[in-house]
């Protein structure tokens, strides 16, 4: 636990200690189901679950689907309603397709949490969202830092997971409105966004084709670990990192190949891991009675400190991205 902890307190927002962490009552079962198997990210929040639970007392274990399909973790969903658990913690690959099957579960009494991605639009099916930063900022701090890159000039693109990803497409949108709309950015061109379904080799694919398509391209913006990690190898491989830059979502051990040999200058992240142990923390305090969902509520939560129930119950792990470089990516282990 003691690494884990370390990471968890070196991307936290906060590192004021609770008073005291609470224990779990009656045995309280949480399962979390990310959006598929296979994907190191995820890892990473079942870890802060893991150590939750452990610390808590809770009972913790974690299922998924082998592709993020907009409705393959309905089953998935399903089983666990009939297990009667007391908590669902999901990922969800689509923003309207789990509303059914997720009310179903709320009104069997299980409480549902929506992690690192929300039911965009669609909030009011489950109970709260542990989010890794406000969302809103996501897109645009990709596009700032993509265009410092590249002095604010040239054709971009934009590599994707799969097109009903309610995360990545709130990040989409709002790149495209800060391209739009904000005069710093008039001399930047998105001529492409693919999607690699959050798949290696046909994020690869991608990656490739944009290159063949577009020769002047200056610049890829990645928002999955799976896709920028593919492309960094594509760009690498080519032999272009003098030509073309990449950023994204990444995480450091994934990446840091990348930028120790200068194919990736910068790319950025929060704690996968802080997000599953905020989680955990708040399930219990919530089964347990010490916390209310209501906007303007707070909790504390040993190494992150206060925490604040936003509008739509939606609760952020940290405050700002992380910006990884040469120069700090090997504080990180994760």
């Amino acid at each position: 636990m003691k690494r884990r902890t370390l990471i968890a307190a070196a991307l936290a927002a906060s590192t004021v200690m609770a008073a005291g962490a609470a224990v779990a009552q009656d045995g309280i079962e949480i399962v979390y189901i990310p959006k598929n198997t296979g994907n190191p990210y995820f890892d990473s929040i079942v870890a802060g679950f893991e150590d939750g639970c452990a610390e808590l007392g809770c009972t913790f274990s974690t299922t998924a689907p082998a592709t993020p399909e907009a409705t393959s973790q309905i089953p998935f969903i399903t089983a666990q309603i009939q297990r009667r658990v007391d908590v669902i913690a999901i990922s969800p690959n689509s923003p309207d397709a789990l509303n059914q099957v997720l009310d179903r579960a709320r009104d069997r009494g299980i409480l549902v949490l929506a992690v690192n991605g929300d039911l965009v639009g669609n909030e009011e099916h489950r109970d709260a969202g542990i989010l890794p930063v406000d969302f809103t900022k996501t897109g645009p701090n990709q596009v700032e830092l993509l265009g410092s890159m590249i002095d604010y000039e040239g054709e971009i693109a934009i590599l994707s997971a799969t097109t009903d990803a309610p995360d990545q497409n709130t990040w989409i949108a709002a790149m495209n409105d800060v391209l739009e709309n904000d005069p710093k950015y008039e001399n930047m061109e998105l001529v492409a966004t693919v999607y690699g379904d959050d798949e290696p080799q046909k994020s690869t694919t991608e990656a490739e084709a944009l290159l063949q398509t577009y020769p002047n391209l200056r610049g890829i913006i990645s928002p999955t670990t799976v896709g920028v990690a593919a492309a960094a190898q594509v760009i690498q491989s080519a032999g272009v990192a003098d030509e073309v830059e990449l950023t994204g979502l990444g995480t450091p051990n994934q990446m840091r190949p990348f930028i120790k040999d200068g194919t990736v200058e910068a790319f950025q992240l929060w704690s996968p891991y802080n997000q599953g142990w905020l989680a955990a923390h708040f399930a219990v305090g919530v089964r347990n009675g010490d916390i209310e969902i209501a906007p303007g509520n707070t909790f504390e939560v040993p190494n992150l400190g206060t925490v604040t129930i936003e509008d739509k119950n939606v609760i952020n792990t940290q405050a700002e991205l992380t910006t990884f470089t040469a120069e700090n990516i090997d504080d990180f282990d994760f």
